[in-house]
């Protein structure tokens, strides 16, 4: 009869487990670190204006609005070599990084870094954004 009893318990428990399974784990989509991946391609020439606003700036002031730096890539092949910067940001949800984008291009700071690397001209002609969320066998969640 316990044994009976055991079995019946635990059964009842991983069924009402899978029932709520979906719901916990679309909550925990919805709020899990995403991460972004960032391209810009720069004018020719400019590569090294847009790296320097980077290194100087632009980094630190996304740590201010809650973004994470993972990492600043050039590819090692022409042409991107000569124009692009690729770049990842990681952000608390995705809701986040819509609230860490919006602060940060209203920061004054930023607006003014901006403005002052861009006197000789435009060091960004084109923005490319993805956000992404790690799989389950990602190292990196």
């Amino acid at each position: 009869m316990m044994k009976a009893t055991m079995v019946l318990v635990f059964g009842a428990g991983v069924l009402v487990g899978g029932m709520l399974t979906p719901f916990g784990t679309a909550r925990a989509q919805n709020s899990q670190r995403v991460f972004e991946l960032r391209t810009y391609t720069a004018p020719e020439g400019k590569l090294s204006a847009l790296q320097a606003r980077f290194r100087d700036h632009t980094r630190r002031i996304f740590e201010k609005h809650g973004m994470t730096s993972i990492g600043y890539w050039v590819p090692e092949d022409a042409p991107q070599s000569q124009n692009t910067l690729i770049y990842i940001l990681a952000h608390p949800s995705r809701e986040a990084a819509k609230k860490n984008w919006a602060e940060f291009s209203a920061d004054p700071e930023w607006q003014k870094v901006s403005e002052e690397s861009q006197r000789d001209g435009r060091i960004v002609t084109k923005v490319e954004s993805t956000f992404m969320v790690p799989t389950d066998f990602s190292a990196i969640k």
